[in-house]
């Protein structure tokens, strides 16, 4: 029992020991760490992390103040997104330096992971790549309605690896960045003026110039037509059955359907006010008695 109770006694002897010994090891190193020379160091660091800080908050105020006009609000979100993590890894890598980490290992580590992950994950960086080009190339912005790889929808949000849309039906739908790159885009908002055109012909046997000017009255009655430019009307071409007459109006692209749906509805009704028929195929069949076989 003596044994053992000298034995924890000893124990506790040679941990106080070695806690004194190691406490008193500190102290040394702080004492000498702790001199003029590394308080100015230590006190030169943090003026130049505040004036990093500083630098950081007025380049974030600026982009933040640019006008939308200028800048757009998905460009800007990714702008301060860089400008962000520029800032942090300017910070670790300086703060890196002030305890002696040699750069040139840790970049010469990164590229080499860098390698790797590259070939892991080739799609993910070729849609942030291409993300960088459709933000900076400005095709595109939020509520437009495209259409890529045959999707037609309106764009909900522009990101660095994709394109959200809905479609038509409210279906959502994510576009890689890469294929919006890589393949046709159409932008049916791009422009502040859209023109549709309609075919509808009248029978050989109508009067041409009454026809024309009755399109022209339908297309001017719809209400999301615009006067500027003015609606235009000609004969496009000479048919089986009929002569083509083609009516092209101008509206704001987001009244398209409205527009298309009216311009239909007004062009019949305005027919069936004067007069004008619609032809349509026919297959006259004759039939003939005692054929030979």
């Amino acid at each position: 029992m003596d044994d053992t109770f000298h034995d924890v006694a000893d124990g506790f002897m040679n941990a106080g020991n070695s806690f004194k010994e190691q406490t008193s090891s500190f102290f040394v190193w702080l004492k000498g760490f702790m001199t003029w020379e590394n308080l100015f160091k230590f006190l030169g660091s943090c003026i130049i992390l505040l004036i990093f800080w500083i630098i950081y908050r007025l380049i974030i105020r600026g982009i933040k103040k640019v006008p939308e006009k200028k800048l757009s609000k998905p460009r800007s979100m990714i702008i301060l997104k860089f400008v962000k993590y520029i800032f942090y890894v300017a910070i670790v890598m300086y703060v890196l330096s002030l305890f002696g980490v040699k750069l040139a290992a840790i970049w010469g580590a990164a590229g080499i992971a860098g390698v790797a992950i590259g070939f892991a994950a080739q799609t993910s960086v070729s849609n942030l790549i291409s993300g960088l080009f459709v933000l900076t190339e400005g095709a595109i912005k939020i509520g437009d309605t495209i259409i890529v790889d045959g999707i037609t929808g309106v764009v909900d949000s522009i990101n660095l690896i994709s394109v959200t849309v809905h479609t038509l039906d409210n279906e959502m739908v994510r576009i890689p960045n890469s294929t919006i790159i890589n393949t046709n885009l159409m932008n049916k908002s791009f422009h502040k003026k859209r023109r549709i055109t309609v075919n509808c012909p009248v029978a050989y046997g109508d009067d041409l110039q009454l026809a024309l000017d009755t399109y022209l009255k339908a297309a001017k009655s719809c209400p999301t037509v615009l006067s500027d430019p003015e609606p235009a009307v000609w004969v496009n071409q000479f048919c089986d059955s009929g002569i083509d007459i083609t009516t092209a109006v101008w509206f704001k692209p987001q009244d398209f359907l409205q527009t298309k749906s009216d311009l239909h509805i007004a062009i019949m009704r305005e027919k069936a006010a004067v007069g004008l028929q619609t032809p349509f195929n026919r297959l006259d069949v004759s039939m003939v008695e005692n054929a030979k076989e």
